[in-house]
């Protein structure tokens, strides 16, 4: 998608995660370093690696290369992650418009994460969503965390693929989604109908997920379409949110 037609109300932002101030992010695994690696878009500043590992990638002219024994890396990711000989410092991506998002979208799913906090989860999600053809996930610029490695890694490469809109109002984004011709469907288990019941025959489906625990905020709620939820079995209260936007992205997919 072009990056550089500037469209839309709502810009997408992007900070530096880490904690004491600014600090680069940095990416772990083969699947999310190859990933950041193949992506244009992508600045990665310095390179991490075993001698195997590193023999096995094809190194861009100019990168920076720091060769490392293992336990070495295992001391620049948190304790007990894979890193699997690489690790990379890397860019955020670059800032998104939500007009630029709905003129690729080409009526490909939207996925709007609510507050959702767990960088696994959105990781997962990242992932689910990619493999459904999703255009884009969308969260609000605060109460989100920023692209980190454990994200990275969950979303196994789809970071790189799968286009993250930030916007500083979630209920304004939904407001021009659906001028530009989405249903909005929020995701909840206490909506009356079945996810199944509500998905329209042919109109794009804007995805709303609400956060671990707390679900959409009333305001996010009040600007959907259509509140939904999953069969589910009463032996069980609910799934975790990953694992419901994987179901309803599939049950969109399917329809």
């Amino acid at each position: 998608m072009k990056r550089d037609k500037w469209k839309g109300r709502q810009r997408g932002k992007k900070t530096l995660g880490g904690k004491g101030g600014l600090k680069v992010p940095r990416f772990w695994g083969k699947h999310a370093v190859y990933a950041a690696l193949d992506n244009p878009e992508r600045t990665i500043r310095k390179l991490y690696g075993t001698h195997a590992a590193i023999s096995e990638i094809v190194i861009p002219d100019g990168l920076e290369v720091h060769y490392a024994e293992a336990a070495d890396l295992a001391r620049m990711v948190p304790s007990d992650v894979p890193h699997q000989g690489l690790v990379a410092e890397i860019e955020p991506l670059p800032d998104l418009y939500l007009g630029d998002v709905l003129d690729a979208a080409d009526g490909r799913t939207l996925v709007i994460l609510d507050q959702v906090t767990d960088p696994q989860n959105i990781g997962a999600i990242f992932r689910s969503a990619a493999a459904f053809n999703a255009a884009a996930i969308i969260t609000q610029d605060r109460h989100a965390p920023s692209e980190n490695g454990t994200i990275a890694k969950a979303a196994s490469g789809a970071l790189e693929t799968l286009p993250w809109l930030r916007v500083v109002n979630l209920s304004r984004a939904l407001e021009e989604i659906a001028e530009a011709g989405y249903w909005r469907i929020g995701l909840t288990g206490h909506a009356d109908e079945l996810l199944a019941e509500t998905l329209p025959e042919s109109s794009p489906v804007c995805l709303v997920m609400g956060a671990e625990g707390e679900g959409m905020r009333q305001n996010v709620e009040a600007h959907c379409d259509q509140l939904a939820r999953l069969p589910i079995s009463e032996n069980m209260e609910s799934l975790n949110v990953s694992n419901a936007t994987a179901i309803a992205l599939y049950a969109i997919a399917t329809r």
